[in-house]
């Protein structure tokens, strides 16, 4: 009997993204142009931190959004509420953007203009962490209310981030939440990653968010 031919397609697809990823890469060194994505859950607070991100930044800045989600828009008519350039970008019911995508998302938000473009990736802990978009940093939020055993469900996810943003502090007293304990397993499993407790409503910690992306921004130029 002849042998079956086994074609390992996620490795294929894996692998074929990350060649467009570093072209992706490339093409915006060249233009002069700091892709950040920016990944979570939903409801970790993601659109609430960039609004107030963006309004201490986009006086230095010139900043454009693109939005990502399996529908609706109201995130990106949010973020337009800060002034600047924004798009929405619909997935089609998939849980993540991959590079062709977001070179698409580029495309159609248009670069010429902007020193900065954030992508707010659909939220998900799981699809997201495991496509290369062709960012230059990736940043992840994590809320309190999730819990501090994060870290030990989704290692991928808080293996491949830059930043960790560990939002809601202002509840935290609310929830069993241990932030030692949790920045513990964290650095077990990524020890150079830039943790930054932060509360969206009241603003702490988002001024140092934005020095840390604009000292990401600067030395990448």
């Amino acid at each position: 009997m002849d042998q079956t031919k086994v074609l390992t397609i996620k490795q294929s697809v894996f692998a074929d993204n990350d060649r467009q990823a570093d072209q992706l890469r490339e093409r915006l060194k060249k233009e002069g142009v700091f892709l950040l994505n920016l990944m979570s859950s939903p409801g970790a607070g993601k659109t609430t931190v960039l609004t107030r991100t963006i309004n201490l930044m986009k006086a230095k800045w010139r900043i454009g959004v693109m939005e990502a989600d399996i529908d609706s828009q109201v995130d990106a008519d949010t973020i337009a509420g800060t002034g600047v350039k924004v798009i929405q970008l619909h997935t089609g019911g998939m849980c993540h953007l991959d590079a062709d995508m977001t070179a698409q998302g580029l495309a159609g938000l248009g670069c010429d203009e902007l020193d900065l473009v954030i992508l707010e990736n659909v939220g998900n802990l799981v699809c997201p962490a495991e496509f290369d978009t062709g960012a230059i940093k990736n940043a992840m939020i994590l809320s309190v209310p999730e819990g501090d055993d994060k870290p030990l469900k989704y290692p991928l996810m808080f293996s491949i981030c830059d930043v960790l943003l560990i939002n809601k502090m202002d509840v935290s007293p609310y929830f069993n939440f241990n932030l030692d304990r949790c920045i513990e397993r964290v650095r077990a499993i990524n020890p150079n990653i830039t943790i930054i407790p932060v509360s969206a409503i009241s603003g702490e910690g988002i001024e140092r968010f934005a020095d840390w992306l604009t000292e990401s921004v600067t030395a990448w130029r």
